[in-house]
């Protein structure tokens, strides 16, 4: 199926003239002291305004893209002061970096499999499943070939991409075809789902397989989605982590914390997540 007080009373006795200078030197030292107390507090306060800032680093899969860009910038608002920076990529690419030391923070992937793979290198512990997604077929918005169904893919002359095969979508759309009985010969392999769906955008290829949240992340005009049915759909899961190398572990628990909290729910179960089982 294709689917914003009174004034004081003056003094009647006079001052006699020969205590004015004597009472404006004291004043003019009583105006020293406080002249003197002013400059010993503003250093303290220029320490405190020159804090140094939290900064961490954030490598998630690609179809996390929108979500997570979102969520950072709802954990900055609520943890003023810090930033969040991304990096997204194909999650068996993050994966290799965090491996050969690249800094970073925290960790989310599109595949059980890549984090197992950082964890067993020794470089996390504990991940936690917060998300999954589906696959869907992603059409240009005419659909030129009139792809109606996952059986669709195999006819003569139909264009398909695909995720490159050691990458979490690639790995999925591999399984749908297998237990569709199909056989696709794509005419381009993409680095990442978002690599794929820009393929399809433009109109360089009849079709793509991509995750269900990227067509719905989509621009409507461009790309419009093709159910596949769910005995041969393919579902993956998304683990997140606070890496042992994390220059500021704090930040990166509480970020990850975010993440899993009602609030992470809620912005990931409205791009099309599904819940984490």
């Amino acid at each position: 199926m294709i689917r914003t007080g009174r004034k004081a009373r003056v003094s009647r006795l006079a001052v006699p003239l020969v205590l004015v200078p004597a009472l404006a030197l004291v004043a003019a030292g009583c105006g020293s002291d406080d002249d003197d107390d002013t400059a010993t507090a503003a250093p303290s306060a220029s320490v405190t305004a020159s804090a140094e800032p939290h900064k961490i680093t954030v490598l998630a899969a690609a179809s996390l893209t929108e979500t997570f860009t979102t969520l950072g910038k709802q954990f900055e608002a609520a943890h003023p002061g810090t930033t969040v920076t991304f990096s997204f990529a194909a999650s068996s690419a993050l994966a290799q970096q965090i491996n050969s030391g690249a800094p970073a923070d925290v960790f989310a992937s599109a595949s059980a499999k890549n984090m197992t793979e950082v964890v067993d290198a020794g470089n996390a512990t504990g991940p936690t499943t917060f998300a999954t997604n589906s696959l869907e077929i992603a059409v240009p918005a005419d659909n030129p070939a009139k792809i109606d169904e996952i059986g669709d893919l195999d006819e003569a002359g139909v264009k398909v991409a695909l995720c490159e095969a050691q990458v979490p979508c690639g790995v999925a759309a591999t399984t749908v075809l297998e237990k569709a009985g199909e056989k696709v010969t794509p005419v381009t392999y993409g680095a990442d789902v978002k690599a794929v769906l820009t393929s399809v955008s433009l109109g360089e290829v009849d079709a793509g397989l991509v995750y269900q949240t990227d067509v719905a992340s989509a621009d409507p005009k461009k790309v419009i989605g093709v159910e596949i049915p769910a005995d041969v759909n393919a579902k993956t899961s998304y683990p997140i982590v606070a890496l042992k190398e994390s220059k500021d572990a704090e930040t990166a628990k509480a970020f990850v914390d975010y993440v899993l909290s009602a609030d992470g729910t809620k912005v990931l179960t409205e791009a099309g997540f599904g819940p984490a089982k």
